[in-house]
């Protein structure tokens, strides 16, 4: 007998729906599979992590932390938020967190931190093997869409 949201899922018309639904499998995919606990949003802060430390995007965290200043109550307070996100993860010995001149802290993968990255984008391939999809159809999607969450990120002067 097949699964009763089988029938649910195939007359789906809203797309954002579907994209949930897929999102949620491969993160469920990836968290089940890990060699280590991790909660969804400490996935996507380790990836954000590594992403961060190409040269290009110091750069640019670098010339916008230059624009604020140093009484802005906003800053300091998501400064803190962030900062105990990426302490949790410090704990679990997967980044460090170090002081550096320019920044007000700098956050870098340890080599265990590496490790569960390929781990974590191993078991992502390994899950696109499994949904079989049709990667030049999502690629168009990606970019009709992605100037959407680039637009808002830039008007919020990447403060978020």
């Amino acid at each position: 007998m097949a699964h009763p949201h089988v029938d649910a899922i195939s007359s789906m018309e809203d797309a954002s729906k579907l994209i949930d639904i897929i999102s949620e499998s491969k993160i469920s995919h990836v968290r089940s599979n890990l060699s280590i606990h991790l909660h969804e949003s400490q996935i996507k802060l380790l990836k954000n992590v590594d992403k961060h430390s190409k040269k290009h995007h110091r750069k640019a965290r670098v010339r916008q932390y230059a624009k604020i200043s140093d009484d802005d109550a906003h800053f300091k307070l998501h400064s803190k938020l962030y900062l105990k996100r990426y302490e949790k993860l410090a704990r679990k010995n997967l980044v460090e967190i170090v002081e550096v001149d320019d920044l007000p802290y700098d956050v870098v993968l340890t080599d265990y931190g590496s490790e569960i990255l390929s781990e974590i984008r191993l078991l992502e391939k390994d899950w696109a093997e499994i949904a079989d999809f049709d990667v030049e159809e999502l690629r168009k999607v990606a970019l009709n869409t992605f100037e959407i969450s680039y637009k808002f990120k830039k008007s919020q002067k990447y403060q978020f």
